[in-house]
């Protein structure tokens, strides 16, 4: 009786089991039991389809700025092309006084220094007066040459009364020829006298004037400029006697100056006259470009260098003769397929890139790049020519990008 008692127990317990089995399985399989809205697998789908095709790493380097904001920094762009890449060799040099344009004022009679009109640095005009000196010597040229013209003078009327006198058979022959050899003389020695002042540099107009010249003035000797330039050196003070030897002023145009270039012998075979040259000084200078005019043709036997020789403009004058500069020679061009400047060349992550420019708006695109000088970079792969690329403002792009990497909004640009 027991055992048929068990046996019923063990059976209504497992139809109960099975029972709640089926109710589970039934639960499992009707979703929407426990899940009113979408299903997981429904919300994947759509939010799929609303992203298909679009890539959100590009997204998240793409920068959309406006119009006014684009104004606002300056941004420029450009399509890329081909173009030539120069091949350079630095030199080291110095600035140096362009020498034809300098000048050693010496006077040209010997005296006593009583006026100093200019001082070291002054500028001076063509024919400017910078300093006065009294001199005994030019008295004595001066007197010379005015008694030449009075004999000069007295010689001519006595010729031409001898000459009549013996037209009229009055006078002889001999006294003829005598005043006629006089009167000669009399002008050999006032072209001397005259080209004496002329040597010490008086003209004509001075020369027409002297007979009615103050005798204060005779002694009188004013040392004027060559040309228009600067004093660069002065060797001249009151009461001092100077000489034809003595060098008084050294006036420069620096309006142009030399830049002389270092050649070593390993790269004389490169250089040459009308090769172009950027020559760079300090922060302070701007670059500039000038072209190669004497290649010296020995090499310094203390320096084992020769002598390349540029002119440079100088018109602000910021370039001054004494400073060491660098310059980078041209000596080759090759053809690239694709150039950009070197500003437009930017470092993301260590690797380089262009910020080209679409309708989405401004996009890193990273490049390899091939040879370079100091304006330009060669580009082999990443930017095509026809693309349109930054070529002003890709640093501030840059910026945006890293400023909205740290700020966590990667992915707009704003």
């Amino acid at each position: 009786m027991k055992s048929k008692k068990r046996m019923t127990l063990i059976a209504v317990l497992a139809v109960g089991l099975l029972g709640y089995i089926a109710f589970q399985d039934k639960n499992h399989e009707d979703p929407e039991h426990d899940h009113p809205g979408p299903t997981p697998a429904a919300c994947g789908d759509s939010e799929h389809d609303d992203h298909e095709g679009h890539d959100p790493e590009s997204e998240e380097q793409v920068i959309e700025l406006t119009a006014e904001e684009i104004r606002e920094i300056g941004l420029k762009t450009a399509i890329a092309g081909s173009g030539t890449i120069d091949t350079y060799i630095a030199l080291a040099g110095e600035i140096r006084v362009n020498q034809d344009r300098m000048a050693h004022v010496v006077p040209r009679i010997e005296g006593v220094v009583t006026e100093v009109k200019k001082k070291l640095g002054d500028t001076v005009k063509a024919g400017e007066v910078i300093a006065v000196i009294e001199s005994k010597e030019l008295t004595d040229v001066k007197a010379e040459y005015l008694a030449a013209v009075e004999r000069y003078e007295m010689a001519t009327l006595s010729f031409d009364r001898e000459e009549q006198l013996w037209k009229e058979k009055i006078s002889s022959e001999q006294d003829y020829l005598d005043k006629k050899q006089a009167l000669t003389e009399a002008g050999i020695d006032k072209r001397v006298a005259e080209q004496k002042l002329h040597a010490i540099g008086f003209d004509a107009s001075y020369l027409k004037k002297l007979f009615s010249e103050p005798e204060q003035l005779l002694t009188r000797f004013e040392i004027k400029a060559p040309f228009e330039g600067t004093i660069i050196e002065k060797h001249i003070v009151l009461g001092e006697l100077v000489g034809t030897e003595s060098v008084v002023y050294i006036i420069a145009d620096l309006s142009s100056v030399w830049v002389d270039l270092q050649v070593y012998p390993k790269d004389l075979k490169h250089i040459r006259k009308g090769q172009k040259v950027i020559v760079s000084a300090d922060s302070e200078i701007p670059d500039t470009g000038g072209v190669i005019s004497y290649v010296g043709p020995v090499v310094g036997a203390e320096s084992r260098t020769a002598l390349a020789r540029i002119v440079l403009a100088n018109q602000s004058g910021v370039i001054r003769p004494g400073l060491f500069i660098s310059a980078q020679v041209a000596v080759s061009k090759t053809q690239a397929t694709v150039v950009v400047p070197k500003d437009s060349i930017q470092s993301i992550e260590g690797e380089k890139c262009v910020f080209t420019k679409d309708r989405h708006g401004f996009e890193p695109v990273f490049v390899e790049i091939g040879l370079a000088n100091t304006s330009h970079v060669e580009i082999i792969s990443g930017l095509i020519a026809g693309q349109e690329y930054v070529v002003k403002g890709a640093f501030t792009l840059k910026s945006k990008i890293i400023t909205s990497t740290l700020g966590g909004h990667a992915g707009h640009g704003h």
